[in-house]
């Protein structure tokens, strides 16, 4: 088969999957409307309770779960591609644990119960300090491993901060509330935080695609895309602020939620060949499809429990990573 035709089948698979994954969610719920009755109390907009729950509830679910799980699957591959490391991932540099602390700082000063979106806003904000405190410690013509090294100094003092609020909260009920979100869930989000993170995760999905080219050249090593004629400080600040904007704006609506961003590459790096540039149209409609799976999955194992979405995601993503972890440890012998 040629391999620019099995590529575009495989990103017309992915898109399929995702569009019958976006389907069921909007179908998928407690309130017992049947699968036309959905359909129709969402198309037609007519007053009532069914056309309540799919335009008010059930269509934003959805529509996060795309654009969350699609940001995660792309900064993901993104990563991979310029560390050149398949362990990145998006929390690697700080950004999701810093979107959290600023979420949890809204809720552990009241500001969260006063003004309903000053949890996200607040979250946001996180992730902008996250990634400039990065980009400062790391410096914009620093190597690899000094941007890692730097996210994870960023991760670990907004984890100890995360934690230090957890034990000093005011009352049980905030500590559970901040713990509940930490979870991540896209239980009970609106139509505005859809608006909200939409701006900011459409501006980090262009500038990762435009880094693409420059990461095929990252193939070769530094030095080959240098004198092919990429500059590596501007392909620096596409990836990490790409990212920064991406997944700061999904943590803010929706909450930690892990190892899609590692996962998803890894699935279909084989299929897509060599070439980074293709692997990140594949990992945001991979990664847009098992978060929709994922968010469908919670609400019938344990439709009365709430189960958490990043719980899920963890239970699945962390034997995958062990596995990886195994296959690096037998490549390196």
């Amino acid at each position: 088969m040629i391999p620019g035709v099995s590529y575009l089948l495989l990103v017309a698979s992915l898109a399929a999957f995702v569009g019958c994954l976006f389907i069921a969610s909007l179908v998928t719920g407690p309130a017992g409307i049947s699968f036309w009755d959905s359909l129709e109390a969402l198309a037609m907009g007519r007053e009532g309770a069914a056309s309540i729950v799919m335009q008010e509830i059930r269509l934003p679910r959805a529509i996060l779960g795309v654009l969350i799980g699609a940001s995660l699957g792309l900064s993901g591959a993104a990563l991979q591609g310029y560390l050149r490391n398949p362990l990145a991932e998006p929390g690697l540099l700080g950004i999701s644990s810093s979107a959290s602390l600023g979420a949890v700082l809204a809720i552990y000063t009241g500001l969260s119960a006063a003004f309903s979106l000053a949890l996200p806003l607040m979250a946001l904000l996180g992730a902008v300090g996250a990634v400039l405190l990065v980009r400062i410690l790391a410096g914009n013509q620093a190597a690899t491993i000094s941007l890692i090294l730097a996210g994870v100094a960023v991760t670990s003092f907004a984890g100890a901060m995360t934690s230090l609020m957890l034990n000093l909260s005011p009352n049980p009920f905030a500590a559970l509330e901040i713990v509940f979100w930490m979870l991540g869930s896209l239980k009970d989000r609106s139509m505005t935080h859809v608006w909200l993170c939409l701006p900011f995760i459409l501006i980090g999905w262009a500038m990762m695609f435009q880094a693409g080219r420059a990461l095929d050249a990252l193939t070769l090593g530094e030095e080959a895309a240098a004198s092919l004629g990429f500059r590596m400080d501007r392909v620096q600040a596409l990836v990490v602020l790409g990212t920064a904007a991406s997944v700061g704006a999904a943590t803010s609506v929706a909450g930690a939620i892990g190892f899609i961003g590692l996962v998803v590459p890894h699935i279909l790096r084989p299929l897509v060949g060599a070439k980074p540039s293709r692997l990140l149209l594949a990992s945001a409609l991979g990664g847009a499809g098992v978060l929709l799976a994922a968010d469908v999955a919670v609400r019938l194992v344990a439709p009365d429990r709430d189960l958490k979405l990043g719980v899920l995601t963890a239970l699945v993503g962390a034997p995958f990573f062990l596995w990886l972890i195994f296959q690096q440890r037998r490549a390196a012998l």
